[in-house]
């Protein structure tokens, strides 16, 4: 029985995405389903599969990475001001991410507290601390999922509440490490939980080198960065049940670790792969086949829990909506507080620490993981039928244009609407009068000191093109918007004196010079005519794009459904350029270079950039 429970629990792992993607179901998550299908399959179903030795090891192998792949999920780029993008909301005022989101989920926290005690006063639950923990989670996974969907990720409305998400994953898992100290009577011990901080910081420091050369030298057969990935783990881990901590907060600060080695795209590839590929759904089915209904549906008080449960977890989040109607269109901020109510990565495993310190009866457990599963349906299919993308959540990059000229208002006018929202400004009064009738967004500086660029949001945007046509302008302009932290920085210089080339190349600021240009073209049109005819085609557009859909990766050229469809000229694969051929594999952050016509090169650019 126990064999043929690990092929039935292996063998459901398979199937559940198969089914989900030949039947189209997308609004319900792959855990949320692996859950169902294991209360079906279990105890509460047909009793085809039991706990076992095995299963219950690999299960809890399972949860720890699932922390650690939530660890490694959380962008801390987005913590600091220059990456942390702003938008205007339909009342003219500025939107700050982070702002937003500590404020929605100072809210989340006193809501979630005031619930708890309800529950409490109604008898239904009595333990405060942990029901306020659990209705305060957010699940940052699914949220990510969603939101990448909507591929709003870099969008200010998306940003704000993936970094919602992210402090209802972080604080809950921190609570939920000093509630188990306490009622684990290991309270005088608290302290001690630093040096799990400690540790994770002493491992960051010590294996940043040694990553970047194991990153070289590792090959098929070695797999350095997932044999570290797995000593982390293992090392906080350990360290972390030494201390009297939770072993999954170990895990999460392991994930925190690697994500910020800054691994590769290739090493989170894999190390994604092992966990949801093989471990982390066997911890959601044995959730569900753990589940016993026929219990709870014979005890009437935790019966009468469950639709509490899912109504508290949806109006724990309504401080969330009600912060975002502040700064974002009404039904964009419902649909965004209605994903914050998704629960289910750090429930799960809270209450397994819950269940270890006998804080909760398991009939109560499973009215909370039922309730979880419950509002985790919901929650995306309430998102994506009243979220709309407005037009500035289309627009993938910002740019901004300093100079209007013959040569940059062209250029405005052709940067393809789907992909690019351009600015222009000038500080030419001549300049604003010709061009201001043709061109949408031109704003006039009355200079070009820095307070005046920062004010007007030239630093803003993505890009930042210094076009006017003094070298001395575009030269000041470039250095302010590489401090300010902008992507991408471009100078028009007519004149390129080697020193300031040096440091444009050390700062990656980027050279825009007319005489190499027209050198270029003319050489293209005589050696390469095809590449000129390809630059120049009004009918036809040059694309670069780089690979972040996993979906493409690990594939050959000839295998893409597009492929013929389009023209790969090139492809960068970190600094080495590779001639495209029929049966070349490609790689996550791959740089295809490509051409195509309007429509059908915009929908391939818009797949292989999809993260």
């Amino acid at each position: 029985m126990a064999q043929l429970s690990l092929f039935l629990v292996v063998l459901l792992a398979l199937v559940i995405p198969i089914f989900m993607a030949r039947f189209q179901i997308s609004n319900v998550p792959t855990a949320v389903a692996e859950i169902i299908v294991g209360i079906v399959m279990g105890s509460s179903g047909f009793n085809l599969i039991t706990s076992t030795h095995d299963l219950t090891f690999l299960s809890n192998l399972g949860v720890i990475l699932l922390m650690f792949l939530s660890g490694m999920e959380i962008d801390f780029d987005l913590l600091q001001r220059k990456n942390n993008p702003k938008g205007k909301s339909q009342a003219g005022k500025t939107v700050d991410p982070l702002k937003t989101a500590i404020t929605a989920f100072i809210g989340i926290v006193v809501m979630a507290f005031v619930l708890a005690y309800i529950l409490r006063l109604t008898g239904l639950f009595s333990e405060v601390m942990l029901a306020a923990i659990i209705l305060m989670t957010v699940a940052l996974g699914v949220v990510i999922a969603t939101l990448k969907e909507k591929d709003i990720l870099g969008r200010p409305i998306g940003q704000t509440i993936l970094l919602t998400a992210v402090l209802g994953e972080v604080i809950p898992l921190l609570l939920l490490t000093i509630y188990a100290s306490v009622n684990g009577g290991n309270a005088e011990q608290l302290w001690l939980i630093i040096l799990l901080f400690a540790a994770a910081i002493f491992l960051l420091r010590r294996f940043k080198q040694p990553y970047l050369w194991f990153a070289k030298i590792t090959k098929a057969t070695t797999q350095l960065d997932i044999r570290l990935a797995f000593f982390l783990i293992f090392a906080l881990v350990t360290v972390a049940e030494r201390v009297g901590a939770e072993n999954i907060l170990g895990a999460f600060l392991a994930g925190v670790v690697m994500k910020l080695l800054e691994p590769s795209e290739a090493t989170k590839d894999k190390l994604t792969s092992i966990g949801y590929g093989f471990f982390i759904p066997i911890f959601f089915i044995m959730t569900g086949v753990g589940l016993n209904l026929r219990s709870l549906f014979a005890h009437p008080s935790s019966l009468m829990l469950l639709p509490v449960l899912v109504i508290f977890l949806f109006i724990a989040k309504a401080p969330v909506i009600l912060t975002y109607m502040r700064y974002f269109q009404k039904k964009n901020a419902f649909a965004g507080g209605f994903l914050t109510a998704t629960t289910i990565t750090i429930v799960l495993p809270t209450l397994q620490v819950a269940r270890k310190l006998h804080a909760i009866t398991s009939t109560q457990s499973d009215a909370f993981i039922l309730a979880a599963v419950i509002v985790c349906i919901l929650s995306p299919i309430v998102f994506n039928s009243n979220f709309v993308l407005l037009p500035e959540d289309k627009i993938k990059e910002k740019v901004a244009i300093v100079g209007a000229n013959a040569v940059t208002v062209p250029v405005a006018h052709d940067l393809h609407a789907n992909w690019y929202s351009v600015k222009m400004f000038t500080d030419k009064k001549n300049q604003y009068k010709t061009y201001d009738s043709r061109v949408e967004n031109l704003t006039f500086l009355p200079n070009l000191d820095e307070e005046t660029l920062e004010k007007d949001g030239v630093f803003d945007g993505d890009i930042v093109v210094a076009a006017n046509r003094v070298d001395e302008d575009n030269i000041k302009i470039a250095r302010m918007a590489k401090e300010k932290g902008v992507n991408r920085v471009i100078a028009r210089l007519s004149e390129v004196g080697s020193k300031t080339l040096t440091e444009f190349n050390e700062k990656e600021i980027e050279v825009f010079n007319s005489t190499n240009v027209h050198a270029a073209l003319m050489r293209a049109m005589i050696e390469s005519p095809t590449v000129y005819r390809i630059m120049t085609d009004t009918k036809n557009i040059l694309y670069s794009v780089k690979v972040k859909n996993t979906h493409y990766t690990g594939r050959q050229l000839m295998d893409l459904e597009f492929i013929d469809q389009i023209t790969v000229s090139r492809i960068k694969r970190g600094d080495e350029w590779l001639i495209p051929r029929g049966a070349t594999v490609i790689e996550p952050g791959d740089i295809l270079v490509f051409s195509g016509e309007f429509k059908v090169a915009d929908r391939v650019r818009d797949l292989l950039s999809k993260e």
